[in-house]
């Protein structure tokens, strides 16, 4: 599978849209940010630099691709205030595949900087948006170019599908063997872009089975009982799996300290609810599948880019979705389960 001519977030602004339906991502975002803080204010501090670049690996489209720009700058801000310093030029560089819409992205840049001028007027130095299309599984900036770094729900999809594992009892491990390779490319990479004592961010899913549940499990029923019904080719089961891993806490820090390229600051671990923003209104208290619907068309405007290229039927893709939104309501949000499980990392660079 080439999954980068592949994957992408919905675009538009549509009801099945990334912008419209990415209020669990936003939240990922929003509790990073004291970390976040805390990173830029040892950074700042670290020599009061003119000005500070950063870049957002795998920032998707739609609302939550400037709000870490966005979060930065309020940072920066504070910490300059209260140190009674000019805040630095932000230049804030956008990275995703190709394939993601940056049209919509760059369409919201006008308001952006009238909330910049409204809220921080003078207060702020200059910011500056450009985009860095590409893979972050590759080298995308000159050598110690960048001062951060930040991602935020998107090292947890794999540069490819791995290879096909002997039998069912080495799944894990292949995936976990793709993980290994695309994340310590990652953090080579990153390590060869950072300027010495550069900072990283990072939150992505991770296995914590125990308190949270993949949508994969509910959509892999429903794609086994469409096959059984005769209205899915059994081949197409083996293709249903998708380029993710949730790595283990342990296996992540295994990779960033065999990699060798950076220190970890701090470590923790959050959950999301799957029904992050919803709000029941009148009409949707009398559908007992409202809830499932609302968490059909978040999973939707990740997947379905990838659940096409498999399908390559909008009918059927349409069916998996209608029958994923009543699994998934009666079998996970009704026995009050679904939730994301969220890593978040601070990581320097070693000098």
């Amino acid at each position: 599978m080439e999954v980068e001519q592949i994957l992408h977030m919905n675009g538009g602004e549509g009801e099945n849209s990334y912008a419209n339906n990415s209020l669990t991502q936003k939240e990922a975002i929003v509790k990073a940010k004291p970390l976040l803080e805390q990173s830029l204010n040892d950074l700042y501090c670290n020599g009061f630099p003119d000005c500070i670049t950063v870049a957002d690996m795998g920032c998707s489209s739609g609302p939550n691709a400037l709000l870490p720009t966005w979060e930065a700058i309020d940072s920066l801000d504070k910490i300059c205030n209260r140190l009674n310093r000019k805040p630095p030029v932000l230049h804030s560089f956008l990275n995703d595949l190709p394939g993601s819409d940056f049209n919509t992205v760059f369409k919201s840049l006008p308001s952006f900087y009238e909330r910049l001028r409204t809220e921080k007027g003078h207060e702020f130095g200059s910011c500056f948006v450009a985009a860095a299309p590409g893979s972050f599984h590759a080298r995308l900036f000159p050598p110690n170019f960048l001062d951060f770094v930040y991602s935020s729900n998107a090292l947890h999809w794999l540069s490819q599908m791995p290879k096909e594992p002997m039998s069912e009892f080495d799944i894990h491990r292949a995936y976990f063997d793709q993980f290994k390779s695309d994340f310590s490319a990652f953090l080579k990479f990153r390590s060869e872009e950072l300027k010495c004592g550069g900072r990283m961010i990072l939150t992505l899913l991770y296995n914590d089975s125990f308190h949270a549940t993949s949508p994969g499990e509910p959509a892999l029923l429903v794609i086994k009982d469409m096959i059984s019904e005769g209205l899915i080719e059994e081949s197409k089961l083996k293709s249903s799996n998708f380029p993710i891993y949730a790595p283990y806490v342990d296996e992540v820090k295994q990779v960033i300290e065999r990699e060798g390229s950076f220190d970890i600051l701090q470590l923790e671990t959050f959950h999301v609810s799957w029904l992050e923003g919803f709000v029941e209104n009148d009409n949707e208290g009398l559908d007992k599948y409202a809830r499932g619907k609302y968490v059909t068309r978040h999973v939707r405007a990740v997947g379905e880019s990838l659940l096409s290229s498999i399908c390559g039927d909008d009918a059927i893709v349409e069916e998996i979705y209608r029958r994923f939104a009543i699994k998934v309501t009666d079998e996970i949000l009704e026995k009050g389960r679904g939730a994301f499980a969220n890593l978040l990392i601070s990581l320097v660079k070693k000098l």
